[in-house]
């Protein structure tokens, strides 16, 4: 094969790299020429060599895109599936979990609660769905329930809270952690409510708890109304994950 015929001469080189900067063809500006000599080693064709540029290009731009939703979506450490010790919970459903993996809960705006006790992985599984989310093309945001209620409420006190609401509502998936972990009021509830309500039936909640549903009251200051609603729009179209088991924080404490 003519090299010439792929790269053109050398003064079109030039312009070329000009045409591909104005472009934004990064991948195709770094490898046009490198790709040129393959091409020629292997006898590929115009087309083959042109599907080269273009698979490179694209792969670059969804991999900028991963990266970009991952940095988007604000985990606190990144944490995979792989990397969960299935050996320390006393009981969880493993199958349930690896099913969720496949991500058909998103399509179907299903909810994800995951209750258990203190150091038992709640967040690292809630981390690793949503990570597998972003790997998937699917926008995420992970955050704490308290900093949900305390965002909204800045907000509100601002005269912005509906655009606020707005950065809760549009992810393909949220990640609500640590929802039971420090009481919240009534003007914190109510705050939270608006957000799962407007989610209902409209996008995926991931949310972790150290409560069961039956002590829920007690998070939301005791307003059994209150919470009832909120339970309501959440378990419509949920699965739970029950994990039971001692901290693995606590192991050291625990072995010795």
């Amino acid at each position: 094969m003519d090299e010439n015929m792929i790269t053109g001469e050398t003064s079109s080189e030039p312009r070329l790299q000009g045409h591909l900067k104005l472009l934004g063809l990064p991948f195709m500006l770094d490898n046009y020429d490198v790709l040129a000599h393959q091409a020629t080693q292997k006898g590929w064709s115009n087309i083959d060599y042109l599907a080269a540029l273009a698979d490179g290009e694209a792969g670059l731009r969804r991999e900028r895109s991963i990266q970009r939703r991952i940095r988007l979506a604000r985990f606190p450490v990144i944490k995979t599936l792989e990397q969960f010790r299935w050996s320390w919970p006393t009981a969880i459903n493993r199958a349930a979990v690896q099913n969720l993996c496949r991500l058909r809960f998103l399509d179907e705006k299903t909810n994800i609660i995951l209750l258990g006790g203190v150091g038992l992985g709640k967040t690292h599984l809630a981390t690793a769905l949503g990570y597998e989310a972003c790997l998937h093309g699917k926008s995420v945001l992970f955050t704490t329930a308290i900093d949900v209620i305390n965002t909204l409420s800045a907000a509100q006190a601002a005269n912005r809270l509906k655009s606020e609401l707005k950065r809760y509502l549009a992810p393909s998936l949220l990640c609500l952690d640590e929802l039971g972990f420090l009481p919240i009021d009534k003007h914190g509830a109510d705050l939270l409510f608006q957000i799962i309500s407007l989610r209902y039936e409209r996008g995926s909640i991931i949310i972790t708890s150290n409560r069961a549903f039956k002590e829920w009251p007690k998070i939301f200051n005791n307003d059994s109304t209150l919470t009832s609603a909120i339970l309501d729009r959440l378990l419509h179209h949920a699965e739970t994950i029950l994990i039971e088991g001692k901290s693995y924080r606590m192991k050291g404490e625990i072995e010795s």
